[in-house]
């Protein structure tokens, strides 16, 4: 069977209930059918430094971008310098007919 999976926004709001709003664990636990233990996993990971964790994750987001396209870019280069190369090969021939 299956676990059931939940997006982070939900998760970081349902801590946000525990934390900010002061409801019990297992109150929140039983409004959205979820388990204590995953709500007091989700704490741990998301609780008071859910903002702090959010930016992180905008980062890291921002270099795995940024990464794709320094790879994406290095390809292109790559492939213009061969074509320079096979044009230069190219405009030498020519020029000596």
């Amino acid at each position: 069977m299956s676990a059931k999976r939940y997006t982070e926004q939900f998760k970081i709001e349902a801590v946000k209930q525990i934390t900010d709003q002061g409801h019990a664990i297992g109150d929140v636990a039983k409004r959205l059918g979820v388990t204590t233990k995953s709500l007091h996993d989700w704490k741990a990971r998301y609780g008071s430094q859910s903002d702090q964790w959010q930016k992180n994750k905008a980062s890291d987001d921002e270099i795995r971008a940024l990464k794709a396209e320094v790879k994406r870019l290095t390809m292109e280069r790559d492939i213009l310098k061969e074509a320079a190369a096979f044009f230069a090969v190219e405009s030498k021939k020519n020029t000596r007919s």
